[in-house]
């Protein structure tokens, strides 16, 4: 009887993986619904999902009950599946994006396996991308934008695995596998899904000398998008026509070309972003090239996520409108290039280039620790971040960033490679976590009007009419469970569907809102919720109420003028 031998990787693996499942945990999943709901993205993407549940159409996004045609539907599919399963909470709108980040990292961990990396490689790829700052923060919070960069991955991924072989049966599996996920980031927010893979493989084919087989690649994937995003694509042009004149038009090519598109930012905006995204791992990033610089020019998992993050990035940065989520997806390549850089670096005998990147961002950490500190207890350089009831919070806060900057120091000293990227990883792993609980009210003001809403709630009758605007109403909807709120002057994102002949009525100018509302007004109660900011603009266009509620930032003005039944 033989016994089966285990190779020492397979043991580090077993024995690491369990750790980096802990971190995702930890980090993604355990704290996920302890912070309030956002004005105003956040509210969009829950509100639109309740409103499918609520009214079974599953075919055509509607916010507060008005056509809303920014984005296509996957997204909020999987959030409405998450709140079918836990219920109508930000732990359940927060959960699809949290569960596509830990699927990045773990296709991530795909991609180098299958490319003949070795287990340190591959766990530190997902420990560090797990720990990027901006994967971090978009990760925890109820955006489309993780969920849209798991499928880009998935895409991009399947495409270089498809490169590697040789077997046509193989070649074609991937092929297919790639345009399947391209077609569900289509599904989730639109043609760009097809743009950015195709900005990154034809230089990348180019580059390789490849460049006559681009048409057979591109086709079985280009069918097997298809045959993903036809149903909905029919079904939705049966029942809006017009969707797609919205959808391809004004959301993508004004989006991207508009010499006055939404979002409007300059060249470079995206840089800054992207470089204080990727702390802490940016620091590193010069490490990394040193130590790539002999194997770059023969290894080709390099040269593509060279190609992968650097026209994906460009691609962003000369689109007219920007926001910083953009660039998700140019985070796993960017992290991939780090981390095989790092051990190549180390490899050569170096640590100097690793150490002086800890110490320097373990300096500046203890600079903000310390600004923290006396900004809070003297008012000094900065105004106060936190209110003087939340000192248990800025005491967190500066202890975290005292940790982190520790976590750096200690591992700059240390002689063994191993320990240095385990400390330098562990690090924020306290702070970041402990972000979820000692969000500063001073953010929440004007922004975070849940709490205030609920102590309200028991105050708000079937046969109340709600008033809002563009902004505050998917939040009224959300939590008031109602998609008939009616707007007040400002219509905000609500243009388009507002246009339908259904939706007439629904925006209100201040005339018609004292005639529904005065003394004279025919309503038994009207229930007006503003922004604090946006209340004082108003109140001279309105009649007096006959009761004026405030809290986090928010008014909430009611107007009886009839006797209740």
């Amino acid at each position: 009887m033989t016994m089966k031998t285990v190779s020492p990787e397979t043991c580090a693996v077993k024995k690491f993986i369990p750790a980096v499942i802990l971190l995702f945990l930890l980090l993604y999943i355990i704290p996920l619904g302890n912070r309030p709901l956002i004005l105003p993205d956040e509210s969009r993407y829950a509100e639109i999902p309740r409103e499918m549940l609520a009214s079974g159409d599953w075919i055509v996004p509607h916010l507060n009950g008005i056509r809303y045609f920014e984005k296509a539907v996957l997204g909020y599919w999987l959030t409405a599946v998450a709140i079918g399963l836990f219920g109508e909470n930000t732990f359940a709108v927060r959960f699809p994006s949290a569960l596509a980040t830990g699927v990045s990292a773990l296709i991530i961990f795909l991609l180098l396996t299958g490319s003949g990396r070795g287990w340190r490689a591959r766990l530190l790829s997902v420990a560090a991308y797990l720990t990027c700052l901006e994967v971090f923060a978009i990760g925890i919070t109820d955006l489309l934008d993780s969920v849209f960069s798991i499928f880009i991955t998935a895409t991009l991924v399947a495409f270089f695995f498809a490169y590697q072989k040789d077997r046509p049966g193989i070649k074609n599996r991937y092929l297919i596998l790639g345009g399947i996920s391209a077609g569900l980031a289509f599904l989730t927010k639109g043609f760009v899904a097809f743009v950015i893979p195709a900005v990154v493989i034809v230089p990348f084919m180019l580059w390789e000398r490849r460049g006559r087989e681009l048409v057979r690649y591109f086709w079985l994937p280009l069918v097997s998008a298809g045959l993903i995003v036809l149903p909905w694509i029919l079904m939705i042009h049966l029942r809006e026509s017009d969707f797609w004149n919205y959808f391809f038009w004004t959301e993508h090519i004004q989006r991207f070309m508009s010499s006055d598109p939404q979002h409007p930012e300059p060249l470079w905006f995206l840089l800054p972003n992207i470089l204080w995204g990727a702390l802490p791992w940016i620091v590193l990033f010069p490490a990394a090239v040193a130590g790539l610089a002999r194997r770059f020019p023969r290894d080709p998992l390099l040269r593509y996520t060279t190609c992968w993050l650097l026209f994906s990035f460009l691609l962003f940065s000369i689109s007219r409108g920007k926001l910083m989520t953009y660039i998700v997806p140019c985070y796993p390549p960017l992290i991939i290039i780090i981390s095989l850089g790092i051990f190549e670096y180390f490899a050569r005998g170096k640590k100097k280039m690793f150490n002086g990147g800890a110490i320097i961002l373990g300096v500046i950490l203890i600079m903000l620790s310390a600004g923290q500190i006396f900004s809070q207890v003297i008012g000094f350089p900065v105004q106060r971040f936190f209110n003087r009831s939340e000192n248990w919070k800025w005491i967190i806060a500066a202890d975290g960033l005292l940790i982190w900057a520790g976590g750096l120091f200690l591992s700059a000293r240390q002689k063994k490679p191993l320990k240095k990227l385990f400390l330098f990883c562990a690090a924020p792993v306290f702070i970041l976590f402990a972000s979820n609980y000692i969000f500063p009210e001073a953010v929440e003001e004007g922004k975070a009007p849940g709490n205030f809403l609920r102590d309200n709630l028991p105050a708000v009758k079937p046969e109340t009419i709600l008033v809002s605007d563009g902004y505050c109403a998917p939040a009224l909807c959300w939590f008031y469970d109602r998609n008939d709120v009616r707007l007040l002057e400002n219509e905000g994102e609500f243009g388009y569907g507002l246009s339908y002949d259904d939706a007439k009525g629904r925006l209100l100018s201040f005339e018609q809102f004292r005639e529904m509302a005065g003394p004279a007004g025919d309503t038994e109660s009207v229930l007006l919720f503003l922004a604090s900011d946006r209340y004082k603009e108003c109140r001279r266009n309105i009649p007096p109420p006959t009761e004026v509620k405030t809290g986090n930032g928010f008014v909430l003005a009611r107007f009886d003028h009839k006797p209740r039944r």
